[in-house]
C-alpha cells in the first residue's frame, strides 16, 4: 500500500499550509464584523454577497419543488431549514424500531471491526508523539496511507449458525432457582415463552414481588425534582433465565506458561444472538502482583479493541509472589479469581450468568463478595451502588443529569469491599455500550454490544491502592496548573463584555477569592468556533490582557462541531477541514453533516485522523494569536447533535439498530449524536462513539503545550477511562436543587475513583434558578471540589454570590478563603495524584476501609487523609449530624479536641460555616490567603500539626512553579517531608530543585499535651502562645526558609 508523509518544515509555521490548505487573513478586522473575522475588498465581499442572494433564491425554489434540501458539497446549504425538538420528523427518529434478532442477513450485515494497522499508529502517535516539539504545530501529525478516502463498505462474512440449543427437559432445572439467582437469558426485545424456551432456558412467570433483606445503607436524603426517585423500582425480575446446567462455552486444552494462563472455549450450540463465534482464546497474564489481566478473543479475525487508554508494557512474568490466583471450570467455561491469603473469591462467573461471545453480544457476569459496590459511572445515584435489581448504562449522551439514564462519560471499572475490610477494582476495557446489571445475589453482568472481553482485576487490598492499580493502567492524572486550584466564575448568558467584566468586577470588589473567570458560546460570533463576537466582545482581547496584569486567567468554551455552512475562503475551520479531509465522514466519504449551536449545521472533526491535531491546533493557534487564552473547556463532545443522526436520521442496519440495545435514553443509539456508520480513521462510530470525547482531549492537550510551552489545563464533559491523564471534568447540567447539592458530593468522589480529580460541579446549579440559601451552601460545599466554578444557563438569574445577597457574599468569602489557605495542602494532593494516582477527594471509607458503617456515607468526604468536610446539605438547618470514626479530630475553627468513637456527632452549622475536622496524625501545609492565587504563593506558608493521641503526625508538601510542563518527571520541584513526634516537628526537605523562596512563617501544632515552657525552631528560641483550653501551641513571625530542613521543637 502506497503511503503519504508529509514533509513539514521546522522553521516555517506556514509549510503545510502554503501546500494544502486555502489561504486566509488571519488578522482579525479591526471594525467590521465580515463572515470569520475576513475581510476582502469591497467589491469582493458585494459580490460574494450577489451571488449568496442568488443563491439563496435557487435554493428556496429547489426545496418548493423537491420538498427537501439534500446534503450536497456545500451547494445550498445556507437555507436548510433548522430542526427543533418536538418536531414531526425529529420525534419520528427517535422511536425505538422493532429489532428482530435476525433481522439482517448475512449480506446486509455491515462490519463494526476496525483497521487494526491505523489503531496502532494512533497509539504509537498518543504514546510518543508529543516528544518532538521543535516546530510547533506542525509536528502534530502521523504518518497517513493513501486509503484515507477510499474505503469501500464493508459486510461481515456470513458464519454458518451453530445448531439449536437443547430446550429444558426436566423442571428441576429451573423450579429450586431463587429470585437472586435468576440470570436474564432474554434481556432486550420481547420477553415471551417460545423465544425463551428456544434459547434453551427456564420459563417462569412469577407475580412474586422481590423484598430487600435489609435496608440500603444510604438511604436519600433528598428526591430528585426531576427524574425518578432512587427508591426501589427494580428490573423486571426475569421471567427468561439459565438453568443450572446450561450449554454453553466449556474449555478446551487451559494450561500455564511462563507469563500466566492460556486455553480455549469452545461452544457447540447458539446463544441465540446473530453470528455466535464458535471457538474463543482466552490469556491470563500475571502482570504485577497486585494486577491480573484476563483476555477472552477471537482468535480468527480482528475485532475492535479500544486504542484507549494507551496502556503501559508490561514484561510478561513480572509478576513475584501474586495475591490472586486463578482456576477454571472446564465443562462449563467459568472461572474465578481469588484472594490467595483469604481464598476469597473476587471475580466468579460460577453459577452466574453464562459467558456469551457473539458479533454484537458479550456478556461476562460474576458473583460479588459483597453488596457494597462503587463506581460503574458517569450516573446520577449516588455513591454506594445498589445491587437490589438496578441497571446501569454505559453510553455517552448528552442529557440533563436525572436518576436512571445515561450520561455524559462512560466508566467500566467498578470498587468492592470485601467482608474482612479489604478492597479490589475490576475493569473491563471496553469502549462500547453495555449495560450493567446488579442483582442481590450479589452479582454483576455486563451485556456488550461488540469489541472484546479485556479484563482487569486489583487486589488492593485498601481502597487506595485500588485506585493506585487502576490508574497505572489507565494513566496517572494530569498534574494542574497552580491557578487553575483558585475559584472559576462563569455564566451562559452574559451576551457582553461588559456584562463579564461586570460580574468580574462586583466579585473582586467583595473581597472573594477569584481565580479564573470564563466565557459560555455567548462570546462567539453566531456559536462559531475560534471567533469572537467583534460588537458585543469587541475588546475581549484587552479584558484577557487585564486578567493577566492582575495575575487572573481566562478560559473559553470551545466545541468540537464546526460550523459547515459558511461561504469557501471565509472561515478557517471549516475550510481547513475539508482541506485536511479531517471531519467524520458519512457512506458518501463527505462529511457528515448534523446540527448543534451553528445557525445552519455542523461538521466534527475526526480526532483519530493523522492530520487532525495538527488541524485543531492550528485553529487555537490562531485565536490564540487574538485571545491569549489559559485553558480550554471542551463541551458538546460526546458528540452531541441537536439532531438525532443526520437530518434524515440514519440507516436500517445492525449497527443503528444492533440485536440486542442497552437501556440508552431515547431508545436508539443516535439519540442526540451521530450515526453509528459514520466513519472515522480507523472505525465505525459504533465503536468509537464513548472516545469520541477523549481524543478531542488528548488532541487539545497536545496542542495547548506547544501553544502556550505550559502544562495545559482542559476541562471536558465527556470522559471516558483513563480521560483524567489529560483533562478535569465537569459534571455538567445539572438542576439547580437541594437533591442535586447532595449528589454532587457522590459525583465528585466518583470521578476520582475515575483517576479524575481535577472534578466538580457546577456551583449552585445550571438548569433552573438558585434560591439563595441554596447557593450559600452550595458555595460552601464548592470551595471544597476539587475544581471549583460557578455557572449557570442563559435563562436562569445571576447567581454570582453577590447577585444574591450579602449573606451569600460573606459566606463564600469565608469558605473559599479556607479554600485558598489549604492551597499548598491542595496542591500537594494533586501532586501526589499525579505520582500515584491516589485521588484528591476520597470517601470516608477510603481511610477507614474496616469500619462498615462508613461504607454508604455521601453526605462528608475527604481531601486527602487530613481533613473532613462535612457540609450542610438541608435548607434552614444550623447543625449538620456528622460521622465521626474512630481516633482523635479537631475542629478547624476552634482547633478543639473531638474524640471519634464510631458514631455520629452534631456539628455547628450556621449560615456562614462549613463544618470542617482535622483528622489527628496528620501535617498540612498552608499559606496566608490573597484574593489570587498568584498573590497567595508570595505570602508566607505555614504548619498546621494535628497531633493524634499518641503525639504523632505526618505530612508532605510539594512545590514548583505552578505551571511548567514535565516537572515531575524532570525533578524540577522542592518535596518537604513533615514529621511530628512528641516534644517536636521534622522538617525534612528529600529534594530541593525548585529554589523560590518559601518561608514559614507561622505554625500551629494541635494536641499538644502539658504546660509548654519554650519553643524552639532550628534549636533558635522563638516567642511562642499556648491555649491550655485547647492544646494549640502557636508561634508566627517567623523567617524560616523551608528549603532547608530544620526542626521544630517544644518543653
Amino acid at each position: 500500500m502506497g503511503k503519504i508523509q508529509l514533509k513539514l518544515s521546522t522553521t516555517s509555521p506556514k509549510s503545510v499550509e502554503a501546500h494544502l490548505l486555502p489561504e486566509h487573513n488571519d488578522t482579525p478586522p479591526p471594525t467590521r464584523k465580515v463572515g470569520y473575522l475576513f475581510q476582502k475588498n469591497q467589491w469582493a465581499v458585494n459580490f460574494v454577497g450577489l451571488m449568496m442572494g442568488v443563491g439563496l433564491i435557487m435554493c428556496i425554489l429547489f426545496v418548493y419543488v423537491y420538498g427537501r434540501a439534500l446534503f450536497m458539497f456545500r451547494g445550498c446549504s445556507t437555507v436548510f431549514p433548522t430542526k427543533e425538538e418536538g418536531s414531526e420528523s425529529f420525534m419520528n427518529a427517535e422511536q425505538t424500531p422493532e429489532h428482530p434478532l435476525h433481522r439482517w442477513e448475512s449480506s446486509q450485515y455491515l462490519s463494526h471491526q476496525p483497521n487494526p494497522e491505523r489503531m496502532r499508529s494512533y497509539t504509537n502517535w498518543v504514546k510518543y508523539g508529543s516528544e518532538r516539539k521543535d516546530c510547533g504545530v506542525d509536528c502534530l501529525f502521523w504518518e497517513a496511507d493513501d486509503t484515507l478516502l477510499s474505503d469501500e463498505q464493508q459486510v461481515l462474512e456470513g458464519r454458518e449458525p451453530l445448531p439449536d440449543p437443547v430446550r429444558v427437559q426436566d423442571d428441576k432445572q429451573c423450579s429450586d432457582i431463587s429470585l437472586s439467582l435468576r440470570f436474564d437469558c432474554l434481556p432486550g426485545g420481547t420477553v415471551d415463552q417460545t423465544a425463551c424456551e428456544s434459547r434453551g432456558c427456564c420459563w417462569l412467570a412469577d407475580e412474586e414481588v422481590p423484598q430487600r433483606k435489609k435496608p440500603f445503607p444510604s438511604p436519600s436524603l433528598h428526591h430528585p425534582s426531576h427524574g425518578e426517585p432512587l427508591e426501589d423500582i427494580p428490573l423486571n425480575i426475569p421471567y427468561c433465565f439459565y438453568p443450572r446446567d446450561y450449554d454453553g462455552y466449556h474449555f478446551v486444552n487451559f494450561s500455564s506458561d511462563t507469563y500466566g494462563n492460556s486455553g480455549y472455549l469452545r461452544r457447540d450450540t447458539s446463544s441465540g444472538y446473530p453470528h455466535d463465534i464458535p471457538l474463543l482464546k482466552m490469556e491470563v497474564f500475571y502482570e504485577t502482583p497486585t494486577r491480573i489481566r484476563v483476555r477472552i478473543q477471537d482468535p480468527s479475525s480482528p475485532r475492535w479493541e479500544s486504542p484507549l487508554p494507551v496502556i503501559s508494557d508490561v514484561k510478561l512474568g513480572a509478576a513475584v509472589e501474586p495475591l490472586y490466583g486463578i482456576a477454571v471450570e472446564e465443562d462449563d467455561g467459568a472461572f474465578v479469581i481469588f484472594r490467595r491469603a483469604s481464598s476469597l473469591p473476587l471475580f466468579d462467573t460460577r453459577n452466574a450468568a453464562p459467558l456469551v461471545y457473539a458479533d454484537q453480544f458479550l456478556q461476562l457476569s460474576t458473583r460479588l463478595p459483597s453488596e457494597y459496590l462503587y463506581g460503574l459511572g458517569e450516573h446520577l445515584e449516588g455513591l454506594l451502588l445498589d445491587t437490589f435489581w438496578k441497571r446501569r448504562v454505559l453510553w455517552n449522551l448528552d442529557q440533563i443529569p436525572e436518576p436512571g439514564k445515561n450520561s455524559y462519560g462512560s466508566h467500566p471499572f467498578y470498587l468492592s469491599m470485601e467482608p474482612d475490610g479489604n478492597a479490589h477494582g475490576v475493569f473491563l476495557l471496553n469502549s462500547n455500550a453495555m449495560d450493567i446489571v446488579l442483582q442481590p445475589t450479589p452479582a454483576a453482568t455486563f451485556r456488550i454490544i461488540g469489541g472484546i472481553l479485556d479484563l482487569y482485576v486489583f487486589l488492593g487490598p485498601t481502597p487506595n491502592d485500588v485506585i493506585s492499580q487502576y490508574t497505572e493502567v489507565i494513566g496517572r492524572p494530569f498534574l494542574p496548573p497552580y491557578w487553575s486550584l483558585g475559584y472559576h466564575q462563569c455564566k451562559f448568558g452574559y451576551k457582553s463584555l461588559n456584562k463579564t467584566k461586570a460580574v468580574w468586577q462586583r466579585t473582586r470588589d467583595a473581597g472573594i477569592p477569584f481565580d479564573v473567570q470564563w466565557n459560555d458560546i455567548d462570546y462567539m460570533e453566531e456559536n462559531k468556533d475560534f471567533t469572537y463576537d467583534l460588537i458585543h466582545f469587541r475588546e475581549l482581547p484587552e479584558f484577557v490582557q487585564q486578567l493577566h496584569e492582575v495575575g487572573m486567567h481566562y478560559v473559553p468554551i470551545v466545541d468540537p462541531g464546526i460550523s459547515a455552512s459558511e461561504p469557501l475562503h471565509t472561515y478557517p475551520p471549516w475550510d481547513e477541514g475539508l482541506a485536511l479531509h479531517v471531519f467524520v465522514r458519512n457512506g458518501s466519504n463527505m462529511p457528515f453533516i448534523g446540527k448543534v449551536w451553528n445557525t445552519v449545521d455542523t461538521a466534527w472533526p475526526d480526532f483519530t485522523q493523522p492530520l487532525s491535531t495538527y488541524y485543531w491546533g492550528r485553529q487555537l493557534l490562531r485565536y490564540h494569536s487574538w485571545v491569549e487564552f489559559d485553558g480550554a473547556w471542551i463541551d458538546m463532545n460526546e458528540p452531541s447533535n441537536f439532531w438525532s443522526g443526520s437530518y434524515d436520521g440514519c440507516g436500517d442496519n445492525n449497527l443503528e439498530h444492533p440485536p440486542f440495545l442497552p437501556h440508552v435514553h431515547g431508545g436508539i443509539l443516535y439519540y442526540h449524536t451521530i450515526c453509528m456508520t459514520a466513519r472515522h480513521y480507523f472505525g465505525r462510530h459504533y465503536s468509537i462513539h464513548n472516545l469520541y470525547g477523549f481524543t478531542e482531549a488528548i488532541a487539545t492537550n497536545k496542542a495547548l503545550q506547544i501553544i502556550r510551552g505550559k502544562r495545559p489545563f482542559i476541562i471536558s464533559r465527556s470522559s471516558f477511562a483513563g480521560l483524567g491523564h489529560y483533562s478535569g471534568h465537569w459534571t455538567g447540567d445539572i438542576w439547580s436543587d437541594w437533591f442535586n447539592l447532595w449528589q454532587s458530593i457522590s459525583g465528585i468522589l466518583n470521578f476520582n475513583m475515575f483517576g479524575i480529580p481535577m472534578v466538580g460541579a457546577d456551583i449552585c446549579g445550571f438548569n433552573g434558578n438558585a434560591t439563595a440559601s441554596l447557593c450559600l451552601r452550595w458555595m460552601q460545599l464548592g470551595a471544597f471540589y476539587p475544581f471549583s466554578r460557578n455557572h449557570n444557563t442563559d435563562t436562569a438569574y445571576d447567581q454570582d454570590p453577590v447577585a444574591l445577597g450579602q449573606d451569600v457574599v460573606e459566606a463564600s468569602r469565608k469558605a473559599l478563603e479556607i479554600r485558598y489557605h489549604l492551597l499548598p495542602y491542595l496542591y500537594s494532593l494533586f501532586f501526589n495524584a499525579h505520582l500515584t494516582g491516589e485521588p484528591v477527594a476520597r470517601p470516608l471509607f477510603f481511610h477507614f476501609h474496616k469500619d462498615e458503617r462508613t461504607y454508604g456515607i455521601d453526605t462528608q468526604f475527604m481531601w486527602g487523609s487530613g481533613l473532613m468536610i462535612a457540609p450542610a446539605l438541608k435548607e434552614n438547618v444550623t447543625e449538620v449530624k456528622a460521622y465521626i470514626p474512630e481516633g482523635r479530630w479537631y475542629d478547624w475553627y476552634s482547633k478543639t479536641i473531638i474524640e471519634g468513637k464510631g458514631s455520629y456527632k452534631i456539628l455547628a452549622a450556621p449560615s456562614d460555616v462549613i463544618p470542617l475536622l482535622i483528622r489527628g496524625g496528620t501535617v498540612m501545609p498552608v499559606q496566608v490567603p490573597a484574593v489570587t492565587t498568584t498573590m497567595s504563593r508570595k505570602n508566607d506558608m505555614g504548619i498546621i500539626a494535628a497531633l493524634d493521641e499518641s503525639g504523632h503526625a505526618a505530612g508532605e508538601w510539594f512545590w514548583d512553579d505552578g505551571e511548567s510542563l514535565d516537572t515531575a518527571e524532570n525533578m524540577n520541584y522542592t518535596h518537604v517531608v513533615f514529621s511530628a513526634e512528641p516534644g517536636n516537628v521534622s522538617v525534612n526537605v528529600t529534594l530541593a530543585a525548585y529554589q523560590e523562596p518559601a518561608n514559614l512563617g507561622y505554625f500551629h501544632i494541635l494536641g499538644v499535651d502539658g504546660n509548654v515552657t519554650a519553643v524552639y525552631v532550628d534549636n533558635k528560641k522563638v516567642t511562642f502562645s499556648y491555649e491550655d483550653t485547647t492544646k494549640v501551641l502557636s508561634a508566627v513571625g517567623l523567617k524560616k526558609s523551608l528549603l532547608v530542613g530544620f526542626s521544630i521543637s517544644w518543653e
